[in-house]
């Protein structure tokens, strides 16, 4: 075959190769498209490839194999390369019978499941090269599959794989080299030998292996391990704001692909302190946050004390704070365990008293973080009254307007006796609440009344009498105390109307302690009567 150098070829702008027409037109499709009509002509043609696979240095190859008449040696080391040439360049032969690039290759890739680890990984690094062919001509896919499958399997013994009928599995048995094998086992964890080999790995390439992995079954842990892994390694290796940024988004995405359960809590709480550091999308914030919302009650009380972004006064992030918690809720309390909502409660009860001091904080803001959760989390607001005294405190130049919408947060009846006696003593809050304290504490005394009052329906002995007396005098002084606040004119002066309420107060806490002795002292009455009717019952009959 005559050779002359008649096309001229840029390729990637890395280099210009002088290749004869006829001989690369002969093997490739695509340059006998480009130039069926230009025969005849004799001068010299120019073609311009701008994402030829590989670069300058495949295209070298692709010329070897057309200028030796379509014979060259494929190997693991080039044939990644030279099936995604033989895409782009259509080198599929024809009906003429010369040599086909793409079914040399093909035939090659079959033996891929007899390949070492090495030779993966390789093959794996060069398609980073020959993007975007090697995703769409299924190359890629090829040795991601593979790779999983052995993680897999490794992940399930511990060992290289034994002996089955599954080719792919037998493939790993024959293939594993050397350094896999002793990472298998000298790991300290045996789950994560693998991670290093992939940091070098773009986003994009990852997301197509935990895809793979999560279609054989990997543990999802360890695919999370291996996530926050890669994120730091490549953080580690990388400069610029832009790349971080790219880097947390995948692996954000594909976290949030994972099992939440199954996703260390304080590495997401590490990735969210990272990730406001760099400009990720709203979208990517969202996700994290809806992984991190999940697990809430996990969280401790340092995890939630986040500096707040810049060009805000607040000391800590409420903001998102309240989306988390927000997260958390879902679908609405109902339909988690009370148990976990108490725990997330517990936790928002001590963020609360540890934003209260901040003197930016506004009352709506604060107001919002107590009512971020349901009433019925809450057994007791004692924690929740001390954060709102603190806040009063500090931010002392609250008009009463305010004060009352900031103490529309507590509910009273789940006080203690304590925290009232403490709250009507308690000059920064406004009278009103002093009021719906006591006024709660009555209700309390009023039902507990009603309870002690409740076993006087059995048969009363001499001295069951004596108690119902005593009760009756108890009752009567709790109607006197009820009268007593529903005469109280809370336009009087504050001073002497909390005299009063203090008053009152220590009235209602000494009916408390003794309607608790009644109350015990019924409760024994009823098991020695019951106990006196019981052993009556058993008593044998006399005969008459």
């Amino acid at each position: 075959m005559d050779v002359s150098c008649d096309l001229e070829v840029d390729v990637n702008g890395e280099e210009v190769f002088m290749v004869d027409k006829k001989v690369v037109s002969f093997y490739s499709g695509r340059i006998n498209k480009l130039f069926s009509k230009s025969k005849g002509l004799s001068r010299t043609l120019k073609v311009i490839f701008n994402d030829f696979p590989g670069g300058a240095e495949s295209f070298e190859l692709m010329t070897r194999f057309c200028y030796n008449k379509g014979k060259i040696d494929i190997s693991p080391v080039n044939v990644s390369t030279l099936y995604c040439v033989a895409h782009f360049m259509e080198m599929k032969g024809s009906d003429s019978g010369n040599p086909n690039l793409l079914e040399q290759t093909e035939k090659s890739l079959e033996e891929v499941r007899y390949w070492t680890w090495s030779e993966l990984l390789l093959a794996v690094r060069q398609c980073q090269d020959l993007q975007p062919v090697a995703t769409t001509s299924g190359v890629l896919k090829k040795y991601m599959d593979s790779l999983s499958g052995r993680i897999a399997c490794s992940g399930a013994e511990l060992s290289p794989c034994p002996s089955t009928s599954s080719p792919e599995s037998s493939g790993f048995r024959l293939s594993c080299d050397t350094r896999s094998t002793e990472s298998l086992k000298n790991s300290s964890f045996k789950g994560t030998w693998w991670f290093e080999d992939f940091v070098a790995l773009d986003p994009s390439l990852i997301e197509m292996l935990v895809k793979s992995m999560l279609s054989k079954n990997v543990d999802h842990s360890i695919v999370s391990k291996f996530l926050f892994y890669y994120q730091k390694s490549r953080f580690a290796a990388v400069a610029t704001s832009e790349e971080k940024c790219k880097i947390t988004e995948a692996v954000v995405q594909m976290l949030h692909t994972l099992e939440p359960a199954l996703v260390s809590f304080k590495s997401l709480f590490g990735l969210l302190r990272i990730a406001l550091n760099v400009n990720k999308s709203k979208c990517c914030r969202n996700l994290l946050e809806t992984l991190i919302g999940s697990q809430l009650d996990q969280a401790t009380l340092d995890n939630l004390l986040i500096p707040s972004p810049a060009g805000t006064k607040y000391l800590y992030d409420v903001n998102l704070v309240l989306r988390l918690v927000k997260s958390f809720i879902g679908k609405g309390a109902c339909c988690l365990p009370l148990t976990r909502l108490r725990k997330v409660a517990t936790l928002m009860d001590l963020y609360v008293a540890e934003v209260a001091p901040d003197p930016c904080l506004k009352s709506s803001k604060f107001l919002a973080l107590i009512k971020a959760l349901p009433d019925s989390t809450r057994m007791s607001y004692d924690g929740i009254y001390s954060a709102i005294d603190i806040y009063l405190e500090v931010h002392s130049g609250l008009s009463e307007e305010e004060k009352l919408t900031v103490c529309s947060g507590l509910n009273y009846e789940k006080l203690s006796s304590e925290a009232c006696s403490h709250l009507t003593k308690n000059n920064r809050f406004p009278s009103r609440s002093a009021v719906q304290a006591l006024i709660s504490q009555k209700c309390k005394l009023k039902s507990l009344l009603h309870e002690t009052n409740r076993p006087c329906s059995f048969t009363e002995s001499p001295s069951s009498l004596v108690e119902t007396k005593g009760k009756a005098k108890k009752d009567e002084s709790c109607q006197q105390i009820v009268l007593y606040a529903g005469k109280l004119d809370i336009s009087t002066e504050n001073e002497r109307l909390r005299a009063h309420l203090q008053g009152m107060q220590w009235r209602v806490l000494e009916l408390e302690k003794v309607c608790r002795k009644m109350q015990i002292q019924m409760a024994k009455m009823m098991r020695s009567k019951l106990s006196a009717q019981s052993n009556a019952k058993s008593l044998p009959r006399l005969c008459s």
